[in-house]
């Protein structure tokens, strides 16, 4: 262990100490970058959305691999000293990867890969060599990863370069992006909002153009829920290592298999989240993860959705949280649009979720917080309040209670599978291909205010596909006064639905993005994709 985590120093905490040192190597990397002036192209690169569109403009020759680079650090330290968003930075490293690329293609006239030039970051939990990956633990600093996650040398070998890590809650468990060790992330357009968590870093970075893809984890919506809050797009693909390898990324409560965590990237367009998806799965990383499942991709599935009128089941309420009234009016203006464009819409009830998320909150704890505690005791950090509230719900569950939360799950399972079965279009008798819902019961909101992400979570313990796609905002203009009758009246169901009901106000919340939810069963990725892109399609129509 480092000298200075095994006692006080100058008075200050060993954590403290720790934690300002990381900090200092931060802020020494950062300096050189947030100096320089902004170069002509940069605002031009930096701009595009589509990863194919910047790709191709690399291979033709328009743009360098150093001139790419060189504009995302920029506008990424910019990035980071509005919304402290970055913990690792890996710019230098960064520049002479591109400067290598940029070699190649004039020796050999090709690009190294599909992605050459291509800048992607990661949640500060992904496996880099040289660098920390520290979970927003101080204890996990000053060890640097021996290799590559998988994930990152399969993106490696096609030409991307990544820049940095970003920032994301101490322990990953939060939909809030805070850390004694990196302090708190702010929501690019209001620093009183949370961008959400656990990825909220890719999330504020992405937002302010300083990455084109950034890679996260989720657990219970932790890609999900800041796209939703800054407008991008996102993907949760099933189980562990199913399709995408998870190998070389630490969790917290690693062991738990039961509802793991799933890699999934966010971008700021469409055709990038099916693009990077592909690019993964293409390279057939079953090779290097052996949890990942031999399944290549399937095109004929991506497109045969997209060939046909589909059933959309609409799901717009739990019956445990009720959303917000501009969540509501985004989730029906696209169902409406949908079926005006010749698609069904069947309604879907929020049966089961409470049954669902009991189950999963039951994992989220079932060690008594022991492995969280574990790294606490590292360098004696403080306790953020979720993590201490999460760490304290109770001791340690048994083995034999273990099996039975894990009967639980596969009932909960079997019983949504038939429920699906069973809710069928009374037009044509088809059963849903995709389901519409919220991703959340609100907008980004005030710091530490999320208390509710059912309508993500319930997802994970099934083992479904989810999609996040940005539809409009709230709009103080359209969406219900927070005096009106219908809000000011509103009797909450529960606590949570209280708490979540009194922080709706169109005033303060106003601009603040929205999305939905598209959901499919297990193994789906291609089949929600090409879903999204019909969704997509219709309102760009519209």
């Amino acid at each position: 262990m480092d000298s200075d985590a095994m006692a006080e120093t100058n008075g200050e905490p060993a954590w403290l100490t720790k934690a300002l040192r990381k900090r200092k190597i931060q802020a020494a990397a950062l300096q050189p970058y947030l100096a320089q002036e902004a170069g002509p192209a940069d605002e031009t690169i930096t701009a595009i959305a589509c990863v194919e569109t910047l790709a191709g403009r690399v291979a033709d020759g328009d743009f360098t691999a150093y001139d790419v680079v060189s504009a995302y650090v920029r506008k990424a330290a910019a990035a980071h000293q509005k919304t402290n968003c970055l913990t690792e930075i890996m710019f230098d490293d960064a520049l002479q990867r591109a400067r290598e690329l940029d070699e190649h293609y004039v020796k050999h006239k090709t690009p190294i890969g599909p992605l050459h030039g291509v800048v992607m970051t990661l949640k500060d939990q992904f496996n880099v060599k040289g660098y920390d990956t520290t979970l927003g633990y101080v204890g996990r600093t000053f060890q640097p990863a021996d290799t590559d996650a998988v994930v990152v040398t399969l993106l490696k070998d096609m030409g991307v370069i990544f820049i940095a890590k970003t920032n994301l809650p101490q322990s990953i468990m939060w939909c809030e992006t805070d850390n004694p060790l990196w302090g708190l992330t702010t929501n690019p357009l209001n620093p009183a909002f949370t961008p959400g968590g656990s990825t909220g870093g890719e999330g504020a970075l992405l937002a302010q153009h300083g990455s084109m893809v950034g890679w996260g984890t989720d657990i219970g919506g932790s890609v999900r829920i800041p796209s939703h809050m800054a407008g991008l797009y996102a993907l949760k693909p099933s189980l562990k290592s199913g399709r995408i390898p998870y190998l070389g990324t630490p969790v917290s409560t690693e062991g738990q298999e039961h509802v793991p965590s799933a890699v999934g990237p966010m971008t700021r367009s469409l055709s990038s989240l099916r693009l990077v998806t592909k690019a993964v799965i293409d390279a057939a990383p079953w090779k290097l993860d052996p949890q990942v499942h031999p399944l290549p991709w399937r095109e004929e599935a991506y497109r045969e959705v997209q060939s046909r009128p589909l059933v959309i089941g609409l799901l717009i309420d739990d019956g445990i949280v009720k959303v917000h009234p501009p969540i509501e009016r985004v989730l029906r203006d696209v169902a409406a649009k949908l079926q005006k464009a010749g698609h069904e819409v069947i309604q879907w009830d929020g049966s089961l979720h409470f049954d669902c998320i009991q189950t999963m909150d039951s994992y989220y704890s079932a060690d008594g917080g022991e492995d969280i505690r574990r790294d606490m005791s590292v360098d004696g950090e403080p306790y953020i309040p979720h993590v201490a509230a999460l760490v304290d719900r109770g001791p340690a569950i048994s083995v034999y209670e273990y099996w039975q939360l894990h009967r639980a799950k596969r009932a909960a399972q079997k019983a949504y599978l038939d429920k699906w079965q069973r809710l069928r279009s009374e037009k044509s008798g088809r059963e849903a291909d995709v389901l519409l819902t919220p991703t959340m019961p609100h907008s980004a909101v005030p710091h530490r205010s999320c208390r509710w992400v059912g309508y993500t979570k319930v997802w994970n313990l099934l083992d479904y596909t989810a999609c996040v796609l940005p539809v409009g905002s709230v709009d103080k203009t359209v969406d219900l006064a927070a005096s009106e009758p219908s809000v000011e009246g509103y009797v909450a169901r529960n606590e949570t639905d209280k708490w979540n009901w009194a922080l709706y106000n169109p005033e303060t919340l106003h601009g603040m993005p929205l999305s939905v939810q598209l959901v499919g069963r297990r193994l789906e990725e291609e089949k929600v994709l090409g879903a999204a892109e019909v969704v997509e399609r219709v309102l760009s129509e519209c």
